[in-house]
């Protein structure tokens, strides 16, 4: 690895599921699934992580004008690799955080290992959507479209909601149009659409289909808890902004989901196969995964494959490395996306994966200029002093 870390075994890696979830090793023909029907133990409403014990996060970022530092973010953040060791850790990374959609790759594992993808007679680019949090740009609301038609499907049939597009160009042509916003805009649209291939393939109801005793999610539920080493049954959990249920994971253990993509070799073939699928349709179409001026694309164009990245709502970010091995995960305490995008391109910069010539491209993302009305730069979004250090 050519980078230093601070390296330690990563305490919550004693939980891998081995027995139920298909475990290490190439004996199985497939991963296998076991009911995850958990009783409703900790509703939506009383989720929580209880960080009062919690040894205060790292400031990561800072945000100047002028000569002074005006607003800090802390953090916390780890890098971990397929084995489950620490190889660096900010802040506390054992107590839970819910991912959100930063772990849409993991929520596409079944669409593949169920043979839906292929069933239906999809590829790479449907699968990189599955993976997306989209701005609803033409190229990602189109391809969701003849997506659901293939499998039978409207946008009648999504419950993720109508969203206006998170791309100011196409929300603006919208209305210039008189065009409502619909499902398919949904930043998650991609997701969907593959959660209701799934249930189509299966035979199950469609209807419903993000509820959290819905087949589609339990599948989900049993395919998280055996990536990320969990047991979840106790978790706590809520409702994402998508509707479907979002489990309370430590940050290592969700890096160690990533890292588990990035090096598979411990995974049963079937999940293998399913998670090297995932992420060669990853890398191979950027800008479905986000679109114009996101940070996920600009910075998995400017790496060439070498990194693979998904940000999530509320400050949470993940990222994976494929020629080393190892996944990254990364959570702002205050949940803001400007704090977020800065400190992962640090995180990235940190692992010295990238050459000069990548940075060349994606130095952007390393600071954002603080600009007046007038477009004058009057400071900075950038990494605190020392940090990441290593």
């Amino acid at each position: 690895m050519p980078w230093a870390g601070r390296e330690g075994k990563f305490p919550r890696m004693t939980h891998d599921h081995s027995s139920c979830c298909g475990g290490h090793g190439h004996s199985h023909g497939h991963a296998h699934h076991h009911d995850h029907n958990h009783a409703p133990h900790a509703g939506p409403a009383e989720a929580h992580a209880d960080l009062s014990g919690a040894p205060e996060a790292p400031i990561l970022v800072e945000v100047t004008r002028g000569g002074m530092v005006e607003s800090v973010h802390r953090g916390r953040a780890c890098i971990v690799d397929a084995g489950g060791r620490v190889l660096a850790r900010w802040g506390d990374i054992e107590s839970p955080v819910y991912p959100r959609s930063a772990i849409k790759s993991l929520q596409a594992i079944p669409l593949v290992e169920t043979g839906a993808l292929d069933a239906f007679g999809l590829g790479d680019a449907e699968l990189a959507l599955a993976c997306s949090s989209h701005n609803g740009e033409t190229a990602h609301t189109s391809l969701a479209e003849s997506w659901l038609a293939r499998v039978g499907l409207s946008v009648a049939d999504y419950e993720c909601g109508e969203q206006v597009p998170y791309d100011p160009g196409t929300a603006e042509d919208m209305v210039r149009a008189g065009e409502a916003p619909t499902a398919f805009h949904n930043n998650c649209s991609g997701k969907h659409a593959g959660f209701l291939t799934t249930a189509r393939h299966k035979g199950e109801p469609t209807k419903g289909y993000v509820r959290r005793d819905h087949p589609v999610q339990q599948r989900i539920l049993g395919v998280m808890e055996q990536m990320t080493g969990t047991d979840l049954s106790n978790a706590p959990w809520g409702i994402d902004g998508c509707s479907i249920p979002t489990f309370g994971i430590p940050l290592g253990n969700i890096a160690l989901a990533m890292a588990r993509i990035a090096d598979p070799s411990d995974l049963p073939d079937a999940r293998a196969e399913a998670v090297t699928r995932i992420a060669k349709a990853w890398a191979a179409h950027p800008y479905l995964i986000g679109g114009r001026d996101t940070f996920d694309t600009a910075m998995m164009e400017a790496a060439d494959g070498l990194v693979l990245t998904k940000v999530g709502a509320e400050g949470v970010g993940c990222a994976l490395l494929p020629g080393q091995g190892i996944g990254i995960a990364l959570k702002i305490e205050d949940g803001t996306s400007r704090a977020r995008e800065v400190a992962m391109a640090a995180l990235i910069r940190a692992t010295r994966t990238l050459s000069d010539v990548h940075w060349s491209r994606a130095a952007a993302l390393l600071r954002t200029p603080i600009a007046s009305r007038r477009g004058a730069e009057v400071g900075e979004i950038r990494t605190a002093a020392g940090w990441p250090g290593l």
